[in-house]
């Protein structure tokens, strides 16, 4: 009985183990996007920055100018705004929550803050992420 008990309790702690590995292995995915997003974005590349983005036409981005829907469009949306570096700026983004809804779904609240010299601007987001064959991807983007 002991021993029955005791290889139970050690599965118990491995897969308890495996768990939480999954969830910091996601969580880092999540963050890695982010950051890479904030460093393309830094450079200048607008196309490197939509790699966080799920390129489907059902990916929705909605902003103070309404709901743009589909990969290509919000891409297009991104560089009609920002043509230019100086338009662009320096994006920093400050992440408040990350929460795990699902293994196959993030819920991500922060601030966005571009220094520029024609004016700094900024607001807050919400993004929700979906883990699309193993890798997670933005589905919807509600920036203000």
């Amino acid at each position: 009985m002991k021993q029955s008990l005791l290889i139970f309790t050690i599965l118990l702690c491995t897969s308890a183990l495996f768990i939480c590995k999954g969830q910091k292995n996601d969580l880092q995915q999540v963050k890695h996007i982010l950051s890479a997003q904030s460093t393309a974005w830094n450079e200048g590349n607008i196309d490197a920055f939509m790699k966080g983005y799920w390129h489907n036409d059902s990916l929705s981005f909605i902003s103070k100018g309404g709901i743009t829907y589909g990969w290509d469009q919000t891409l297009a949306h991104y560089k009609k705004s920002y043509p230019d570096t100086t338009t662009m700026g320096k994006l920093n983004f400050t992440l408040i929550r990350l929460n795990k809804l699902s293994e196959r779904y993030y819920f991500v609240t922060g601030k966005w803050h571009l220094s520029r010299t024609v004016g700094d601007i900024g607001g807050y987001f919400t993004l929700l992420f979906k883990k699309i064959n193993k890798q997670w991807f933005i589905i919807t983007d509600h920036t203000s």
